[in-house]
């Protein structure tokens, strides 16, 4: 009978293997696609209808209407992506006069930098 080796040398760099594998364990290491699909639990069909909503909102836009929005939008000092979310989401269409508006983007912003 072959002894059951419980644990195996440091690999390479120093860096120390878990002291015990489990029977039938390679060694190497763990799948990062073991997560499940990318929906998680929810619905496939929903999260496909919503991937391919999320596609067609942001990449059928005629050239026309998106020269116009990065300009509206430079104006604005918003970027291209900001201005158009704010479309999307909330089907406004800011004007100078929306200066409170404005800064609560411009303060998301800087809090996103912030975090990254």
């Amino acid at each position: 009978m072959i002894p059951l080796r419980l644990t195996r040398p440091p690999v390479h760099g120093g860096a120390a293997a878990p002291p015990y594998l489990a029977p039938r364990h390679n060694g190497g290491p763990p799948i990062a696609d073991d997560e499940g699909p990318p929906w998680g639990q929810g619905d496939p069909h929903l999260f496909l209808h919503w991937q391919r909503a999320h596609r067609a909102a942001w990449k059928n836009i005629p050239r026309e209407v998106m020269l116009f929005r990065m300009a509206k939008a430079d104006r604005l000092g918003l970027t291209y992506a900001e201005y158009t979310l704010e479309i999307l989401e909330r089907g406004r269409y800011l004007q100078v006069e929306d200066k409170a508006r404005i800064a609560e983007i411009k303060a998301l912003r800087r809090r996103r930098r912030r975090r990254a």
